[in-house]
């Protein structure tokens, strides 16, 4: 049975978006209920700390695949590639400015 409670405690969203303050009371809780000893209390809290910062990893990197997919989608143009354009439009408009010169001086 308490291995039930312990798997549900340890699964799902929430266990992501608690903060470490709350999983670690959340254990302490557990352990303060189940009467477990001050070992086996450390290795549940120590565990459910790891469990919880796994969880809110791969949370996270569902997050950013999710945000990733949605702005790909729009067809925005990326920083970078914009400064590429406005470095290549500024070289183009210094080679233009050049020839202008030149042809300017050319027929005087």
């Amino acid at each position: 049975m308490i291995d039930l409670i312990k798997k549900t405690m340890l699964t799902g969203l929430g266990l992501a978006v608690m903060t470490k303050d709350k999983v670690e009371e959340l254990g302490r809780e557990f352990v303060d209920q189940t009467k477990l000893g001050e070992t086996e209390g450390r290795e549940f809290i120590d565990n459910l700390m790891k469990q919880s910062e796994a969880a809110r990893t791969e949370f996270q990197a569902r997050i950013d695949a999710a945000v990733k997919t949605a702005v790909e989608s729009l067809n925005l143009v990326h920083n970078d590639e914009l400064q590429k354009l406005v470095a290549r439009v500024d070289a183009l408009a210094a080679e233009l400015k050049k020839h202008e010169d030149a042809s300017v001086h050319h027929s005087h």
